[in-house]
């Protein structure tokens, strides 16, 4: 498989050693793999997954999931086409190369050197990074390449794994992390400061991997109070509080700044005030949308409020006030009662508020004018604070599919909206013969009922 290697110029000094460094490999039961060298730091390895990960989901995952969900709206050149559902396998290549190239082949190569070397916490770390990384490639994509994708010149045509068997594999890792995580020796080496998402911290990674299946069974609970009970299982295991997030935050250099504030900076093509969500948290006198739009400056009084538009805004891949949000839906799914449910939705939403600054007041205020949850509106009023809670965060394209909530007008005129990326042109260029067809439409991802 041909894949494109980011060129991260904008993260870590470290990137550029790994993307001429690391060739390809897949991590079966061998600790080393002779074609992927041992010689890189596992400090090194470990800041460019990370990097590379949170600027792949920070970037056009983020843009394309915000204007699918209308959080974002296109308004003109690329934007404004992908705002109207014109996509070519092309506008994914870079994505797919990153999420292959800087992220899975070396994160590969971390698990190998971290095995093979008895460093117990980075070979969970990896492990939870690659869980993550599989997560969100398949919730974009469906069936993708992997069992066999990372071998190289081995087999530069690989076959593609099912979607379900997949998440079956994220489990397995997310298991696997928790075992390395929980050894009492952590190894002669450990992760530090280049750990920009938990400093190191295994106690941190361990609730991060639980986070992760709460996510996957709660993807799949759809009439399924099985599958529900499990997520509920999980995230009792993982987040406390929002100081547990799971987030990369960027710097403040030029050459450290994240996805967001470099494209705004560069581009314009992208409205933030126009959007059906703005519209929906005028409505409702939400005070948070000031902190997530900025009306009163730049581009006319159009541009992204400061915590996610900042150079060194974070990337989030998974909160505490998603995990009270997925609480409140399972509750509802599994039998649980409105009462329960609705302490947990409230949770969210002061969760959502406190990370964005707001007070006590504030937030009592909003949540007695937003009312009460009650059998026939539960689903719907959950998911659309979960909506607004996971501004940028592309989980809201993934809730949206499985519910169908909050109710969307699609942009384009007699289109649907889009419930999957196309397929790369490099995989119809260089491994035409496994590679499905795809529209925006079909395959849908298998939880997508």
């Amino acid at each position: 498989m041909k894949v494109i290697k980011i060129s991260m110029f904008i993260i870590l000094g470290g990137f550029m050693l790994l993307s001429s460094s690391c060739k390809k490999s897949f991590y079966t039961s061998a600790n080393q793999n002779p074609n992927a060298p041992l010689s890189v730091t596992p400090a090194v390895l470990l800041s460019t997954v990370e990097g590379s990960l949170a600027y792949s989901q920070g970037g056009d995952i983020s843009r394309f999931a915000s204007m699918f969900t209308q959080q974002t709206a296109g308004i003109s050149r690329q934007c404004g086409a992908y705002y109207q559902y014109i996509f070519t396998g092309q506008d994914v290549d870079n994505t797919w190369g990153n999420l292959y190239t800087s992220v899975m082949e070396n994160d590969l190569q971390l698990i190998q050197l971290s095995d093979s070397k008895g460093y117990n916490v980075y070979s969970g770390v990896s492990r939870v990074l690659m869980a993550y990384t599989l997560q969100i490639t398949v919730d974009c994509w469906g069936s993708i390449p992997y069992s066999k994708a990372l071998e190289g010149k081995l087999n530069m045509q690989p076959s593609y794994d099912v979607d379900k068997g997949l998440y079956g594999t994220i489990l397995s890792l997310c298991d696997s992390a928790i075992t390395f995580l929980s050894n009492s020796t952590p190894g002669y080496s450990v992760p530090g400061s280049e750990d920009v998402i938990y400093a190191g911290n295994a106690g941190a990674w361990i609730n991060f991997a639980h986070a992760i299946k709460a996510r996957i069974y709660m993807h799949q609970s759809k009439a399924n109070p099985t599958m529900a009970s499990n997520a509920l299982n999980e995230i009792a295991q993982s987040f406390a509080s929002n100081s547990d997030n799971a987030q990369y935050v960027f710097g403040t250099t030029a050459n450290s700044s994240g996805p967001w504030y470099q494209f705004n900076n560069q581009r314009d093509d992208i409205s933030f005030a126009s959007s059906t969500l703005a519209t929906a948290m005028l409505t409702n006198n939400d005070p948070r949308f000031s902190i997530l739009i900025d009306t009163t400056t730049a581009d006319g009084g159009d541009w992204l409020g400061a915590y996610y538009g900042n150079p060194n805004a974070p990337v989030e891949f998974i909160t505490y006030e998603e995990l009270q949000f997925m609480t409140a839906e399972a509750t509802i799914t599994k039998g649980g009662t409105v009462a329960s449910a609705q302490t947990a939705w409230k949770n969210g939403i002061k969760a959502s508020m406190t990370k964005l600054g707001l007070d006590s007041a504030t937030t009592a205020g909003y949540i007695t004018s937003v009312g009460s949850l009650t059998s026939a509106n539960a689903l719907s009023k959950i998911c659309y604070e979960e909506w607004v809670a996971l501004y940028l965060n592309p989980e809201a394209w993934t809730m949206w599919r499985r519910t169908g909530y909050p109710t969307l007008t699609p942009a384009k005129a007699g289109a649907n909206i889009p419930r999957r990326l196309l397929y790369p042109q490099t995989e119809y260029s260089y491994n035409k013969n496994n590679t499905p067809a795809s529209t925006l439409y079909t395959p849908q991802i298998f939880w997508d009922n």
